[in-house]
């Protein structure tokens, strides 16, 4: 039984815990010391520590360290490029027992059908994946989404055991300039958490923005900006994904004075990166490395998060907390020898007991049949706008070359490292194909594509050969979506997404082994980036400054228009 009197009457000892875990050392987030004591658990709950209990079931947890679950303050679980029960197998095992998440990938694809499968998950999963409502779809005017969602569309969705609030606000110019679809979301949301997503943001601007309600924000790339953003009264989510990588920017400002007011987020992180890297304990272990104290790293993973979004329920290893508890080795290793998410212990035997949910987006890919001739830039000038790429950032720089005009084209230069770009629209709606030109690949030969192209998740193509570029956009019609690489017309490496055109059906441990090969045959073509796809993504979202491409044309963000 979990009722409230068995809470009471086995924090007191009056009856025996469902579970003890003894032998560990607790670490308390509020001193950072390290303490003695059992952990006595009923049901999904702790009710009692710093003391000697009995238990039906006594795990031993000898020479660890035992601290809470950790908390993953903002992410999109589709960028794992698996389901959610094959994340939650992934991560969890690390240490992360909730998820805050924006499904806001596949809600652009097929809208609020999207966001009910992630609901309707998270009542499987052991890990708590909670659902914030997507916000933004599509993210702005300027591209052609698989679906839109308005405040009334949204309205339906609420209520949900797994729903926090409104997931980040991207639209910042709509809310500073009080667009009335932006404000009609705002005010649906007031009694809710929202929020943020307003990277360089500052001043004024900033001030308004936060004036909405918006309270947390991940886009900080530099102390300054956080600083800020941290004087003004928002929580700071410290970011280390697979594409955007901030930590290092971040970690000066973290110290036991700010912990409680910052958090660690991964935004977007795939099975390869976590498999050779980690998640959030990579995280931990690389800011305590950098001289992050390890109280104020262990805060920020799990205390301050969620204090910063209202999980009362959780956060510290403490009576009536919930039973989301992670033994690790040391502080500074931070490898998971043990992991409890409400109680129940990760491992095959609980991730073989949970519920199933059918996914949902199949077929999504609609795009036109591409040739070689859709791929041409014709212009009439040789002055040309061109994408930056700044690795281990999603923001772009707004270069401009001068490119020859041959037969009326614009060729790729692979000598000057500019290749061309391409957005062929995929939902069926308009057939759109946009051409522009990127420089940050390396690229020599072939060509690679996605439809993991945030947030509108078209084609993305980048090549230096039409023909190429062609195969590989037919090809992910013919897979239901994915990434390709392809070189001589021919296919070299792929995988397939056909859920929604953003998640594998394969275990995370197939998809990590697949980008393994997608790595690298896109590296026999030249590609320099660690994470090529991932980059590739991020160049058609056009509200991260400063150049993006959409299948409408080549985005100012900072005019927030399209140019060409």
């Amino acid at each position: 039984m979990n009722t409230l009197v068995n809470r009471i009457a086995q924090g007191r000892g009056d009856e025996i815990a469902d579970k003890v875990l003894r032998g560990g050392k607790i670490l308390d987030l509020i001193t950072g010391a390290q303490l003695d004591g059992d952990v006595a658990i009923c049901g999904d709950r702790i009710v009692g520590v710093f003391d000697e209990y009995e238990g039906r079931e006594v795990i031993d947890v000898s020479g660890t360290i035992l601290v809470p679950g950790f908390i993953d303050t903002h992410l999109h679980i589709e960028s794992s490029l698996v389901t959610p029960f094959e994340f939650d197998r992934c991560v969890a095992p690390r240490g992360v027992t909730t998820a805050i998440c924006d499904p806001h990938e596949i809600a652009n694809v097929i809208g609020a059908a999207g966001i009910r499968y992630f609901q309707e998950a998270s009542l499987h999963t052991l890990m708590d994946i909670k659902v914030q409502l997507s916000s933004c779809v599509p993210s702005t005017h300027m591209e052609t989404a698989g679906a839109s969602l308005t405040a009334s569309d949204l309205a339906p969705l609420r209520g949900h055991p797994s729903g926090l609030g409104l997931a980040e606000f991207m639209n910042y110019p709509g809310v500073i300039h009080r667009d009335p679809g932006c404000v009609e979301k705002l005010e649906l949301f007031e009694d809710g958490h929202i929020d943020g997503h307003c990277p360089l943001l500052s001043g004024r601007d900033l001030n308004a923005y936060i004036a909405a309600g918006i309270r947390t924000e991940h886009e900080a790339t530099s102390a300054d900006e956080a600083l800020e953003k941290l004087r003004k009264g928002m929580r700071v989510l410290i970011r280390e994904g697979s594409v955007s990588k901030d930590l290092h920017a971040l970690q000066p400002l973290l110290d036991e004075r700010t912990s409680p007011y910052m958090c660690l987020c991964t935004d977007d992180r795939n099975p390869l990166d976590i498999g050779e890297h980690g998640h959030l304990d990579y995280m931990i272990r690389t800011l305590i490395a950098l001289g992050t104290p390890p109280l104020a790293a262990y805060r920020a993973a799990s205390l301050s998060a969620a204090e910063a979004f209202g999980l009362k329920d959780r956060g510290m290893i403490a009576p009536g907390k919930r039973a989301d508890i992670v033994a690790v080795d040391t502080l500074e290793g931070c490898h998971a020898q043990m992991v409890m998410a409400g109680g129940v212990v990760v491992d095959d035997t609980s991730f073989a007991a949970r519920g199933h949910v059918e996914p949902v987006g199949r077929g999504s890919v609609k795009a036109p049949t591409v040739t070689a001739a859709n791929f041409r830039a014709r212009a009439n000038r040789v002055t040309t706008d061109v994408i930056g790429i700044r690795e281990g950032q999603i923001l772009t720089d707004h270069l401009h070359e001068d490119i020859a005009i041959e037969d009326g084209d614009k060729r790729p230069d692979v000598a000057r490292d500019l290749v061309r770009i391409s957005v062929v629209e995929r939902h069926g709606k308009n057939g759109n194909i946009a051409t522009g030109f990127v420089k940050g690949f390396g690229l020599k030969a072939g060509a690679i594509a996605s439809t993991v192209c945030h947030d509108h998740h078209n084609i993305a193509c980048v090549g230096v050969d039409y023909a190429d570029m062609a195969v590989a956009a037919n090809r992910l019609g013919e897979i239901e979506g994915g990434f390709v690489v392809v070189s001589g017309g021919k296919v070299l490496a792929e995988l397939a997404l056909p859920v929604a055109g953003l998640m594998s059906l394969l275990s995370f441990e197939e998809v990590r082994d697949a980008l393994v090969s997608l790595r690298s045959a896109a590296r026999t073509l030249g590609v320099t980036l660690e994470e090529p796809f991932l980059q590739l993504a991020f160049l058609a979202l056009p509200v991260i400054p400063a150049l993006k491409i959409t299948d409408r044309g080549m985005v100012d963000v900072h005019r927030f228009e399209i140019i060409g």
